[in-house]
């Protein structure tokens, strides 16, 4: 959530800023709501002062040997009003969180203004498309030529948008997520997680899936609410909620394999074909926790990570800078990775890196003690895909197919596969 204060006082700005995100900010409603509130505010302030004097007189009446029955009875009559102002107070500061909680992140400065992804500005490209002498295949006609990679069977088990993978392909699938965590933990710093796949409704709220996202969410039916995740994010940055950490523990770097669950509601009729946009899929993600002043040098490191997954594979790719109006809900600045996939001709996203800055931090109360004065101030979060495991194997078998429709395992993952090299019909 953005600063209460901030919003308060500056809210034509932001609301002008907001807008480059293609977000209309409500000026009347907000206005109002602050209005309510600042009187009812006054009034409940002032009624509580004035029953504090007759109680405070109560006493000194009594200590005189004074009737206090009119004095109790307005007393009462004050508490009633009081009730009264409390309860249609909480009532707006409720209107008015609701309202905030569904306000973006204002975007860094340094963001690129435009109103959706063909305004995004590519930084860079590392590595060439390979130029292929036959017809390439896409990786769903090479995964069913090679019995390998069932739509089929996924409908079968669970309906559109799922899939079976067996034999080589599986383990290949399997291989990339321990390298990609091997990588990250041994090399980049990254303490490994194990995190829950369930998480309750706080833990979508700090992150910003609640409530504005929860219909792209699979919400179980049990009573506490729980969700299964749409990113590992949620279980690893939650776990700084309502903490209080040392200055000298910052930056912490977190880790994560997990499957990933999204409802794609609003993604109807987007990447039917393949394993681009699934119900279910696996992710190494990667979280930091950093100080305000360092974040944007942490998330140049989070994204250096990501692109030494993709260079090892030696598969092609750009690094995007998301315009304004591409940005997601939480983000104040994103990199998108972009990796070539020959079939489609074009490169497509496979490692989103953001940095949040306190926005998530905000709504969870993560915070870390300053040295200086001793008091808590709010840390900054980043994330990113670390990476996208399915999609990383669609660019492989894309990339790495020969005319035979077999495809070459890249040299880092061959010792996770005992030295296999190819994957062919077995």
């Amino acid at each position: 959530m953005l600063d209460p204060k901030n919003l308060r006082e500056n809210y034509a700005k932001i609301a002008e800023a907001l807008a480059t995100r293609g977000f209309v900010f409500d000026l009347s409603l907000f206005e109002s709501l602050e209005s309510k509130r600042k009187d009812l505010q006054i009034k409940t302030e002032e009624l509580q002062n004035e029953r504090n004097v007759y109680s405070k007189n109560i006493g000194q009446m009594k200590a005189h040997g004074k009737d206090i029955a009119p004095a109790l009875a307005q007393v009462a009559e004050l508490g009633d009003e009081l009730n009264r102002l409390s309860h249609a107070l909480n009532e707006v500061q409720t209107a008015l969180h609701d309202f905030c909680a569904g306000i973006p992140n204002l975007a860094h400065t340094s963001v690129p203004i435009g109103q959706n992804e063909a305004d995004n500005v590519e930084l860079r490209r590392v590595g060439t498309p390979r130029s292929f002498s036959f017809k390439v295949k896409d990786h769903v006609a090479l995964g069913e030529d090679l019995k390998q990679m069932s739509f089929e069977e996924g409908a079968k088990l669970a309906g559109a948008r799922f899939v079976v993978l067996n034999k080589n392909l599986a383990r290949l699938h399997r291989a990339l997520t321990q390298w990609m965590l091997d990588t990250h933990v041994d090399e980049h710093g990254y303490e490994e997680a194990y995190v829950p796949y369930l998480v309750n409704p706080d833990s979508l709220f700090g992150t910003g899936q609640f409530p504005k996202f929860k219909e792209d969410l699979f919400v179980t039916t049990s009573s506490n609410g729980l969700c299964l995740i749409p990113t590992a994010e949620v279980s690893l940055t939650n776990r700084m909620r309502d903490e209080i950490v040392a200055a000298d523990r910052l930056p912490i770097q977190w880790a994560a394999h997990t499957p990933c669950f999204r409802s794609e509601a609003g993604a109807y009729g987007k990447d039917t074909r393949g394993m681009i946009r699934q119900h279910q899929f696996e992710k190494v993600e990667l979280v930091w926790i950093a100080h305000p002043d360092d974040s944007y040098e942490c998330l140049e490191k989070l994204v250096g990570h990501a692109e030494v997954i993709l260079q090892r594979l030696e598969l092609p790719y750009r690094v995007m800078s998301l315009c304004t109006g591409d940005l997601g809900f939480c983000a104040a600045k994103t990199y998108d990775l972009e990796v070539w996939l020959p079939a489609q001709n074009c490169y497509r996203e496979i490692s989103s890196c953001s940095n949040i800055e306190s926005f998530q931090a905000r709504r969870m109360q993560a915070r870390y003690r300053n040295p200086e004065t001793g008091k808590p101030e709010l840390v900054h979060t980043l994330n990113g895909s670390g990476l996208a495991v399915g999609r990383t194997l669609v660019a492989i078998m894309e990339n790495y197919q020969d005319e035979e429709g077999r495809i070459m395992i890249p040299r880092v993952l061959q010792p996770y596969m005992k030295g296999l090299q190819w994957i062919e019909k077995v």
